[in-house]
């Protein structure tokens, strides 16, 4: 069975990772406008994100604006919102079932095994958890490299990666290893080799009885 030290490691790192994902949602830098080419003017700098898209000036006004409507958002983005609150509400319920698990708790059972068994839901919530803020970010990615290297695309309106997805991919690399080390609680044997009544047999029928 897994010792407080290690579990105490795991969900310190799927914490810190679940902190990322927060900041990465929420902030509105996934996507910058690139300056590959010759006719681009570099006196503004525009950012998309999940919720808005701003426009950074030379002088280092910042200008943001939400989108309009959901509806006319393209599906990419839309599946990317809703993998990211996913994400995030399951990160948030993992971290009370795992805090319920840990040894170094307590609240939740007292008995080792059960507890061991809650922190190993907690670790697999938290692996769904980092998975899908992984292919989250994955995806928009490849929409970005999509859109990049499509001659459809004017030159002006191409984007590169921007720091949110760096976020998101580093935040879903710590969650899913903090999982993974909570996971490590699985039950060990303690649970099976307790203490067992002896068996009574019974006496053989040639047995007699004297008074």
């Amino acid at each position: 069975m897994a010792n407080s030290g290690l579990q105490l490691l795991g969900f310190a790192l799927a914490l810190l990772g679940w902190v990322g994902l927060v900041a990465c949602t929420a902030i509105p830098q996934w996507q910058m406008s690139s300056y590959a080419g010759d006719n681009i003017i570099t006196a503004q700098a525009m950012y998309k994100g999940l919720w808005m898209e701003c426009i950074t000036q030379s002088t280092g006004l910042m200008s943001c604006k939400s989108y309009d409507s959901v509806l006319a958002l393209s599906a990419a983005l839309q599946a990317t919102r809703a993998l990211m609150v996913v994400s995030l509400v399951l990160g948030f319920l993992a971290m009370f079932v795992a805090t319920m698990g840990m040894k170094c708790t307590n609240c939740g059972v007292d008995d080792k095994v059960k507890k061991a068994r809650i922190a190993m839901t907690g670790g697999i919530i938290f692996i769904v958890s980092g998975l899908a803020a992984l292919v989250a970010c994955s995806w928009y990615g490849h929409q970005i490299v999509t859109d990049f290297y499509s001659a459809l695309v004017p030159m002006n309106l191409k984007y590169e990666f921007g720091s949110a997805i760096f976020i998101g991919w580093a935040g879903s690399a710590l969650v899913i290893l903090g999982g993974a080390l909570l996971s490590c609680s699985c039950p060990g044997s303690e649970g099976k080799t307790g203490y067992r009544t002896p068996r009574s047999y019974p006496k053989p029928n040639s047995a007699k009885e004297y008074v």
